[in-house]
């Protein structure tokens, strides 16, 4: 069945960057929309960006210019590269695709 299996997260300053990677398994990965969504705490779950098949990307306007999706459909895998992070930034992340989660990774912005 499909696997999204999500890594990068971790602690970073305000200002920092970090790349959040997401490796699907199980489905035919360059035939799907991919989508990344983060949680804060006591919010609810929020779209961030998205990626066709095609390529084509949309963003959140709250991260339009700071976040870029990508995918790499030989690894069957989406990134997230994430620059002049936020305090407000701070969320888990989950990858979504073909209606599956992955687990999500945590992404702390902290001084």
């Amino acid at each position: 069945q499909a696997q999204l299996v999500e890594s990068g997260g971790g602690l970073v300053q305000p200002g920092g960057s970090l790349r959040l990677s997401c490796a699907g398994s199980g489905f035919t990965f360059r035939n799907y929309v991919m989508n990344w969504y983060r949680q804060a705490p006591g919010k609810e779950r929020e779209l961030v960006a998205t990626i066709t098949s095609m390529g084509f990307t949309t963003y959140a306007d709250s991260v339009k210019g700071r976040f870029t999706i990508s995918r790499d459909n030989a690894k069957s895998t989406v990134y997230l590269q994430m620059t002049s992070l936020k305090l407000e930034d701070t969320a888990v992340y989950y990858c979504k695709g073909i209606g599956t989660w992955g687990q999500g990774t945590q992404v702390t912005v902290s001084s």
